[in-house]
């Protein structure tokens, strides 16, 4: 499995967010350790890809009531294997959103730079150990005239001001996450 994109990525991560070198280290090792950290059967973890997407006019979010989790998150989910993570999060906004046409918003200046970086606990269901994702986050802008159409995945899919994303999540990933998003609008 090819994983020199990755890693090329969490390095010019790195480059740009120097403050955050703890989590862009744990991602790095669970790359460079494991051949199969593409694949959702890595564990104890694994890269997941995410989007946190904006309207046209960057005044609403998007989230998912995903069905599994129970809560509003951001769209993303497994690479399964693809090595251009920035595509896997592409592919999974328009899979859980039925849209089709986003524009991917540079980060710090850099285009395909990710807007953020978290590794967090996937709780133990069923046929599945609890385990991490290593999830990559991307800022997309979704193209305006395009009609949601909610995967199976999902209970629900909305558009939220992003002045109330703090009475619509409460969890600091995603809270830390609105405050990149707003920072990066704000330096449009």
């Amino acid at each position: 499995m090819h994983r020199r994109p990755v890693r090329l990525l969490l390095a010019r991560y790195r480059a740009a967010f120097r403050d955050e070198a703890a989590v862009v280290d744990r991602m790095a090792t669970l790359v460079a350790m494991r051949a199969d950290c593409l694949q959702r059967t890595c564990l104890p973890g694994h890269v997941t890809a995410s989007a946190f997407v904006v309207d046209a006019e960057g005044r609403r979010f998007l989230l998912t009531h995903h069905r599994k989790l129970g809560r509003w998150l951001q769209l993303g989910g497994h690479v399964d294997g693809e090595p251009d993570v920035l595509q896997a999060a592409l592919r999974e906004a328009r899979e859980e959103s039925g849209m089709q046409h986003f524009t991917v918003l540079p980060v710090r200046g850099v285009e395909g730079m990710p807007l953020d970086l978290d590794v967090h606990v996937i709780p133990a269901r069923e046929h599945e150990p609890e385990h991490e994702h290593h999830d990559v986050r991307f800022l997309l802008r979704a193209e305006p005239g395009q009609d949601l159409v909610r995967s199976a995945e999902s209970h629900d899919l909305r558009w939220f001001d992003l002045a109330d994303l703090e009475r619509v999540v409460d969890e600091e990933s995603l809270l830390r996450l609105g405050r990149k998003v707003r920072a990066v609008l704000a330096g449009e």
